[in-house]
């Protein structure tokens, strides 16, 4: 005698499934946004699985069924938060290339990107979770750029015009490391002024 599928059965079967679906993406979404504030407010060191889990409200147990290990979930944090950097970036709305500059360096100098420099100095140390970070910040690095140079409208045939968009990343990226030690708003706020004039004059009628 063949199996009689139920509609119904099955209707509510693959009901039962979406909200435990829902449950396991809400854990792993709140177990990311607990590991990158643990990483700004406590370093490397004082991010342990336990604590995370915490301050996920979740069990180490269910932290450990989502990144079997502490380096799976601290590089998943750190995509987590090169995907919510790019996401910002996406959600600009056109701007004049000095407002651009200054939310570009917003983005180097805020909670995200300084979770991310926790990761960097751990990664330095550990060589398993160095060979993780090193590549995926490679490919965050190229998205960044990408990103910056559709915002700016720049022109990468011109000569110089790649270099201009990658200087002043790293110029935002200094920025952000300076920003750790003390509240460096007013001088970086001169500083981010007067890359917006460069941008503009080097960059030029490309917008």
């Amino acid at each position: 005698m063949g199996v009689v599928t139920d509609p119904a059965r099955a209707a509510g079967a693959g009901g039962r499934q979406g909200p435990k679906q829902d449950r396991s993406r809400a854990t792993r979404q709140r177990l990311l946004e607990a590991a990158v504030s643990c990483l700004a407010e406590r370093g490397w060191a004082g991010s342990t699985v336990s604590v995370v889990a915490e301050r996920a409200g979740v069990s180490r147990g269910a932290a450990q069924h989502h990144f079997p290990t502490r380096e799976d979930l601290f590089t998943a944090a750190v995509e987590y938060v090169a995907e919510q950097r790019s996401r910002a970036l996406r959600a600009l709305p056109a701007r004049t290339r000095p407002e651009t500059v200054a939310a570009l360096v917003d983005l180097y100098t805020g909670p995200l990107f300084r979770a991310a420099l926790h990761l960097w100095v751990a990664a330095s140390d550990e060589p398993q979770l160095r060979e993780r970070v090193t590549e995926l910040e490679a490919r965050v690095g190229r998205e960044t750029h990408r990103i910056a140079v559709d915002l700016l409208a720049a022109d990468e045939s011109r000569p110089g015009v790649r270099e201009t968009v990658q200087g002043l990343l790293d110029m935002a990226r200094g920025l952000g490391l300076a920003n750790l030690l003390t509240d460096d708003s007013a001088r970086r706020d001169r500083v981010v002024a007067q890359w917006g004039r460069i941008v503009e004059q080097a960059l030029g009628g490309d917008g």
